[in-house]
């Protein structure tokens, strides 16, 4: 194969990856029922006029399944991070005791279960478009080479590449999406 399909494989199998980390990213942040840090990585705190993560102004731990807290950096952040965490809108009610932040995990019912599996579904389809695009783009990179004089065999095996490409990555999807659904609703 040319230098130039090398080049367009490579660049499909980096954009299909960063699809597969975008959605394990993604599926972080739809919580299980159990507390974990990762639950509040979306959450950012204006912190002098900037907006900072979370994890950068205070120290965040997990006593038990169903409790996070937060130590600020500074205590004069304990009101900014509870906004924060407020406007984030991630269904949780921080508490504030003077030193630390406390946010207990509810237990899922089953209806908000079924609400994040479906929430799962629609992030594993959001990853499964975006394979799917980097498939096109490959695809009309190749025909753009074929029309410069490239073979007309080697542009048809790269394109065969890049739909097994394509459908091994989409095989990866439906399977994190089997076992987020399967943490979601084990009680």
């Amino acid at each position: 194969m040319t230098e130039e399909i090398e080049f367009i494989l490579d660049s499909t199998k980096e954009s299909m990856t960063g699809s597969i980390a975008h959605l394990e990213k993604e599926f972080l942040n739809i919580r299980a029922g159990k507390a974990s840090p990762a639950m509040l990585g979306s959450v950012f705190v204006d912190y002098y006029g900037s907006a900072t993560p979370l994890s950068q102004v205070s120290k965040i731990s997990v006593p038990d399944a169903r409790t996070i807290t937060l130590q600020p950096f500074e205590k004069n952040m304990l009101q900014v991070i509870e906004k924060a965490i407020m406007v984030a809108n991630i269904g949780f009610n921080p508490m504030n005791n003077g030193d630390v932040i406390i946010i207990s995990v509810p237990a899922l019912t089953e209806e908000r279960r079924r609400e994040l599996a479906k929430q799962a579904k629609v992030e594993a389809e959001d990853a499964k478009v975006g394979i799917r695009n980097a498939r096109k783009d490959a695809n009309t990179d190749i025909k753009k080479l074929e029309k410069e004089g490239t073979s007309e065999d080697i542009c048809k095996s790269a394109e065969e590449e890049v739909q097994n490409l394509t459908n091994s990555y989409i095989r990866k999807i439906d399977e994190l999406l089997v076992s987020k659904e399967a943490e979601i609703m084990k009680v």
